[in-house]
């Protein structure tokens, strides 16, 4: 069964200009990837290579009926923030997309206590990363168009240490070029309000999963994201929270570390790399397999959002497709998790910037 070692905390994924690879399951106090020493083969001043950095955080909760999904990002030519709010029983999507050019929204580099918020005539959000509380906490507010009704949220992540194990890792496209994630999934609790209805977030049967990503990403960057939760039951009782986040990106060594994880009532579970692979396209059922006989999955779409984006000399393609989940996962302890009809997301991004 495949194994990938926890390592104990450190402060931070660079130690004296260099960087450090592993897995752990407490965030850094700090993540700033300047600090790597000489991360191309030339001397460039140090505002190129921030430029080449890229980061993003990303929100998803679900409870029965509903799944939202937002992402907020900064890849130094533009910045995005997107939401979407799911309702699975009638089939119904509310879409919101903002881009705006250059820079202004700085991540930050520490998730112990810090900010960042944005306002506009017709969105506002701001997110707060409060880990010394236990907490990320969001919140959204999108006017309504002719065409769109309005969209309010506010929720809180309770991501408690003493239960949840989070999971950090440090990846190498290179031997000097990272990528740092953090992922959590934790009980969530707050409200929606969409069109007037209120929507309450009960943190006994909602959950959802809180992502920080930074990185020296490649040029022409491509990743495919998998993650569902839900209850595993026994004897028809639904008895234990469960959730898995896999990706299939460009790191190297991907056996030794990446950054793919089960969560079962809290406890980490390290899974293997994965192939992604979509016989009749991204709009059709996506194949998930190992080689450890860890993972074994399928997803079939239900609804598929396709989304273009071309600005100045970029290109971004990021699009997301719910759905349900069939299949095996097998935890560290050797126990078979058996899914059928989970829902659940996939996502595709392909960014060249």
């Amino acid at each position: 069964m495949y194994t990938r070692e926890i390592l104990p905390p450190i402060s931070s994924p660079i130690e004296d200009g260099n960087p450090v690879m592993g897995t752990w399951n407490k965030a850094f106090d700090k993540v700033d990837l300047l600090e790597i020493k000489k991360p191309f083969r030339y001397p460039f001043p140090r505002w190129v290579r921030n430029f080449r950095i890229k980061e993003w955080q990303s929100f998803n909760v679900n409870n029965e009926s509903y799944t939202l999904d937002a992402i907020f990002c900064n890849v130094k030519l533009f910045r995005m923030a997107q939401v979407i709010l799911y309702d699975k029983k009638n089939n119904q999507r509310f879409f919101f997309r903002k881009i705006k050019p250059g820079t202004g929204w700085q991540l930050p580099l520490s998730l112990a206590n810090s900010s960042i918020d944005s306002h506009s005539p017709d969105f506002y959000f701001r997110i707060h990363n409060w880990l010394d509380a236990d907490t990320v906490k969001l919140d959204i507010n999108i006017e309504a168009k002719r065409k769109q009704p309005s969209l309010t949220v506010h929720l809180a992540f309770n991501i408690n240490r003493a239960k949840d194990d989070p999971m950090a890792v440090s990846l190498g496209f290179s031997k000097r070029r990272i990528m740092y994630a953090y992922k959590a999934f934790a009980p969530v609790q707050g409200d929606i309000v969409y069109a007037g209805k209120h929507i309450s977030i009960n943190q006994d049967t909602s959950f959802g999963f809180f992502c920080d990503f930074k990185g020296f990403f490649p040029y022409r960057m491509r990743s495919t994201f998998c993650s569902a939760a839900g209850y595993i039951e026994e004897n028809s009782v639904k008895e234990r929270r469960f959730g898995f986040h896999i990706a299939e990106n460009q790191t190297s060594e991907k056996n030794k570390n990446n950054e793919n994880a089960l969560w079962i009532d809290g406890k980490l579970t390290p899974l293997p790399p994965v192939l992604i692979t979509m016989p009749n396209g991204t709009d059709d059922t996506w194949v998930i397999q190992d080689v450890e006989g860890m993972i074994d999955l399928t997803f079939t779409q239900k609804d598929y959002n396709k989304n273009g984006i071309k600005l100045f000399i970029t290109r971004a393609d990021y699009n997301i497709v719910f759905g349900y989940y069939n299949g095996m996962l097998v935890n560290s302890d050797g126990e078979k998790i058996q899914i059928k009809n989970l829902f659940g997301m996939g996502k595709k991004l392909y960014l060249r910037v």
